[in-house]
């Protein structure tokens, strides 16, 4: 089957945790911060502290992540099943901080098609559609770094 690595990179005001607190909140309104999870698709099989067990998707394309961000600055997201992404599909998140208070958010994306439409999808995504993907990643950290401010102001969470 075809494979697409993407890898992405923005730098933010917000914190470490204020972004993987929108990555995590798994609440009504998820797709005005990630376009590709539409509230209809959106299932919590299981909920820790830590991890998480959750279908979402949109568009007829669904797939089931385990959610992993027990380690604050590294965060994985492995596709458990779905009906177009298989193999190594998944996300993986690393969060440096920089010392002007700024986070680093460094991005790769994976997806693997285990059917012909996933293949044929993977192959767009390594091609013309990687831009997609990319513009999705920018707008949900300015809809984190809308939500994360008050004023004008941004609010950072505590260390």
């Amino acid at each position: 089957m075809i494979k697409a690595e993407l890898h992405f990179h923005q730098t933010t005001t917000l914190t470490p945790e204020q972004y993987i607190a929108g990555l995590t909140d798994f609440g009504p309104g998820r797709s005005q911060i990630f376009e590709k999870s539409a509230d209809d698709y959106l299932k919590v099989h299981h909920l820790g502290r830590f991890e998480a067990d959750v279908t979402e998707g949109s568009g007829g394309i669904w797939e089931r992540l385990h959610y992993d961000w027990s380690d604050p600055n590294h965060v994985v997201l492995t596709t458990t099943d779905s009906n177009t992404w298989g193999g190594a599909s998944g996300h993986t998140y690393n969060f440096t901080r920089r010392p002007d208070g700024a986070t680093d958010i460094d991005v790769v994306v994976v997806r693997e098609g285990k059917t012909f439409k996933g293949s044929m999808l993977a192959l767009v995504l390594r091609t013309i559609g990687k831009s997609v993907l990319e513009t999705a990643f920018q707008k949900s950290v300015k809809a984190i770094e809308a939500r994360n401010t008050t004023a004008g102001r941004p609010v950072r969470a505590a260390m």
